[in-house]
């Protein structure tokens, strides 16, 4: 059937109408662009859309989404991918009307058949190596087709076909057993383990189905030296030309590790080629490089045509593929999903000299997992911090207890590098971009859609370092992902987006124009005392005025000169220390200056704005402004003109005092706090109190103290306190906050207000 479809193939007289199911696919892809080129009329489905189907539809692909058995109307023939369920609605309706179905494989045997055809096959390093040979082809004079399993810069796109070509350059899955159909004219062998252990039984099925591959390849069968399985199978067959290290027909010599390249010298049977850079890192790259070498070798490529080819290769996507690139951090994503790919992948990573190398991986497939879970635990040992998500299931059903923890298990077996799970991925970069040092280089790894962490880290690294240089890293700290539990006084709340931290006022300005010039929300936050942050973070940027010129204190006078970032309990003790009085409530403020202006917090008959003389603000339109008091409303727990500006620095006024009247008021702070407030983690006064009745008195009289909701509780000893019992979410608070105000509206009819600021998404959005 294969041989009657590459004829019809061939017929450009007569184009075939061909449908193919799931062609957002690489692999499927690929095919569709093939036969497209071929000037076949193809049509394709999917569930998504992808920018290859963009691309392809760009190239004449009449694409629908999703499957439906519509789609087959007037097909001659349907390809499909190994992820199509028989039970797929086109594939029905193909059966019922007896149109012929191919699987992908089988497909590209058809086309391959067409030509002189070159199948790159192995366990890993196909799609690099198929790129490499293709391009050195190309590079060399020569017409050459080409099929591989990703995106290639230097090659343009993941598949092209060449009408004027004597050759197709093939990557060939091992994975179903389909690389037993191919007849090449040459095989290249690069490795045979055990892999796909989904569909194989062991490593002697996979060797089979390798073995029936090179039988069938009509003229040369090449093969890596340096893997024992492969050359055990290969070197039998005569005229078979194998590559290494050593003790093969072409050898490299004198590696040399760059940043990002690496040189060797090339041997053919003792006789010195010459020397070559290749554009890539990695000694697994140069065996790759060697078997393009030794195909091009034999097909008549002039070694220096090949050198040069070599140099300007690029490599494939995410075959360790750099995404981000500065002075402090590096990411590189990697498709290595198998013990062997890792352990090369991490050496090639500790070539280019990082301070720690951080690797987030995701297992792929739970037959896999399970398998090679020791192999896994022990090439993950070259990594110095290693995050590892839950398994990406591919097509596979879970087996019990195995999971991404069972990688975690086995590495912590075998060695010290610190590993830690995190089960979901679509958060996992909140972690990992958290923990992020100078001189970091972050290794994302895996076969399946881990590579979206790697990018959401690296586009909002982008922006952070962009910020950095506008403002100076002397006058600012920044971070992604920082949690908010750490800097809100009842330690719940997800994770804020960028995480800023001036120390200058010109450096706060800077940083507020940055992100208000590129339309990203912003917030200023102080300690966190009267703030509750949602558990889906908060998106944009938090800005955090705490040190350097924002916590500092200074008494002249009467005067008393304090940084928004200066928190209460250090004013108190500054004015202390100078015998200045009127200070001393707050001694019982958790909060710091920014805040308590904002809100015009108060304690022991006190409020902040009875003192505030004058007040130093970042106004609306960029501008630095100073106002006195007389200029400023402000009310019960409202100040509008903070609502919209941002404080900077405040003088206020006391009166001297003596030290002992002091220390006794500062005590009587204390003391009135502690008798009482809760001491438990909490965020101040939930409610705002109502004209009638406090708002803990009012919770009081209806029994509600001690109500829970998860780790959330109604203080014990103040109504108006929610507090945390442990590790309480966000929720648990809310929905408490909920239930006080229903049951106070219910039996007494009032509606309870918050006082307490609630900021942040439901839901993880970023």
């Amino acid at each position: 059937m294969i041989d009657e479809i590459s004829q019809r193939l061939l017929d450009r007289s007569h184009p075939m109408r061909i449908h193919l199911l799931g062609v957002a696919g690489s692999g499927m892809s690929g095919l569709a662009a093939l036969l497209l080129e071929m000037g076949h009329r193809v049509s394709g489905s999917d569930r998504v859309t992808s920018r290859e189907t963009e691309r392809l539809q760009r190239l004449g692909l009449e694409f629908s989404s999703p499957h439906s058995a519509e789609v087959i109307c007037d097909v001659e023939m349907v390809v499909y991918s190994s992820a199509i369920k028989p039970d797929n609605v086109a594939m029905v309706a193909a059966d019922r009307v007896g149109i012929p179905q191919l699987r992908r494989a089988e497909c590209l045997a058809a086309i391959l058949h067409t030509r002189k055809g070159v199948v790159v096959s192995g366990t890993h390093g196909k799609t690099t190596t198929s790129a490499m040979c293709a391009h050195v082809l190309k590079k060399s004079g020569r017409a050459v087709s080409h099929y591989v399993g990703a995106e290639i810069p230097v090659l343009g796109a993941n598949a092209h076909w060449d009408e004027e070509s004597n050759y197709l350059v093939a990557e060939g899955d091992e994975s179903d057993g389909t690389l037993a159909i191919y007849r090449p004219s040459h095989a290249i062998v690069l490795n045979i383990e055990e892999e796909h252990l989904d569909f194989y039984n062991s490593l002697e099925e996979i060797v089979e189905v390798f073995r029936t591959l090179v039988e069938q390849t009509s003229e040369k069968v090449i093969y890596c030296a340096e893997n024992v399985v492969a050359r055990e199978l290969c070197r039998e067959f005569e005229g078979a030309l194998s590559y290494g290290w050593d003790d093969a027909d072409f050898t490299a010599s004198d590696v040399t590790e760059g940043r990002g390249v690496i040189s060797f010298t090339v041997w053919r049977r003792g006789e010195k080629l010459g020397r070559l850079e290749l554009g890539i890192p990695g000694r697994h790259n140069v065996l790759n490089a060697l078997a393009a070498i030794v195909l091009a070798d034999d097909l008549g490529v002039d070694f220096n045509l090949v050198a040069r080819s070599l140099a300007s290769f690029a490599g494939a996507k995410r075959r360790f593929e750099s995404i981000y690139l500065s002075s402090r951090f590096r990411i590189i994503d990697d498709y290595g999903h198998h013990p062997t790919e890792i352990e090369a992948t991490l050496q090639t990573a500790r070539s280019l000299n990082p301070e720690r190398i951080v690797v987030l991986f995701q297992p792929h497939r739970y037959s896999r997992t399970q398998r090679l879970a020791e192999e896994f635990g022990a090439a993950l040992q070259e990594a110095d911090l290693v995050f590892v998500t839950d398994v990406y299931p591919a097509s596979e059903a879970p087996i019990a207890g195995v999971g991404g923890n069972t990688i975690v298990e086995a590495a912590e077996r075998q060695g010290e590098t610190r590993c830690v799970f995190h089960k979901d991925l679509a958060t996992v970069h909140h972690l990992v971009g958290n923990i992020l040092q100078p001189g970091d280089l972050l290794i994302t790894l895996g076969a399946g859609n881990v590579h979206e962490a790697g990018r959401k880290i690296a586009d909002d690294l982008t922006l952070l370092e962009a910020l950095r240089s506008e403002c100076g890293e002397a006058e600012l700290d920044a971070r992604l992902y920082e949690s908010m539990r750490r800097h809100t006084t009842m330690l719940v709340g997800g994770p804020a987006q960028f995480w800023v931290e001036p120390r200058t006022f010109p450096a706060f300005v800077r940083a507020v124009d940055f992100f208000k010039e590129r339309g990203i929300p912003l917030r200023v936050v102080g300690r966190g005392s009267n703030l509750l942050v949602r558990d889906g973070g908060i998106r944009g940027a938090v800005i955090h005025p705490a040190k350097g010129e924002f916590g500092e204190v200074a008494v002249e006078a009467e005067l008393l000169t304090a940084g928004a970032g200066a928190r209460f309990k250090k004013v108190a003790s500054v004015a202390e220390a100078a015998g200045l009085g009127g200070f001393s409530w707050m001694e019982g403020i958790p909060g710091n200056v920014g805040g308590g202006l904002r809100m015009n917090a108060g304690a022991m008959g006190w409020e902040t704005f009875d003192q505030v003389v004058s007040i130093m603000f970042l106004d609306e339109d960029g501008e630095i402004r100073t106002r006195s008091r007389a200029e400023i409303e402000a009310s019960y727990r409202n100040v509008p003109e903070l609502r919209r500006n941002y404080a900077l620095q405040v003088v206020f006024r006391g009166s001297p005092a003596g030290a002992v009247e002091i220390r006794e008021k500062m005590s009587e702070s204390r003391n009135h706090r502690r008798d009482t407030q809760p001491v438990a983690a909490s965020a101040g006064c939930i409610f705002k109190n109502p004209d009638s009745i406090g708002a803990g008195q009012l919770i009081d009289e209806l029994g509600l103290k001690g109500r829970k909701v998860g780790k959330a509780e109604v203080s014990a000893e103040h109504g108006n306190f929610i507090v945390n019992r442990g590790k309480a979410q966000a929720n648990d608070v809310l929905q408490l906050i909920e239930e006080l105000k229903a049951e106070v509206k219910e039996k007494r009819g009032i509606d309870l207000e918050t006082e307490v600021q609630i900021l942040g998404e439901d839901q993880v959005s970023f």
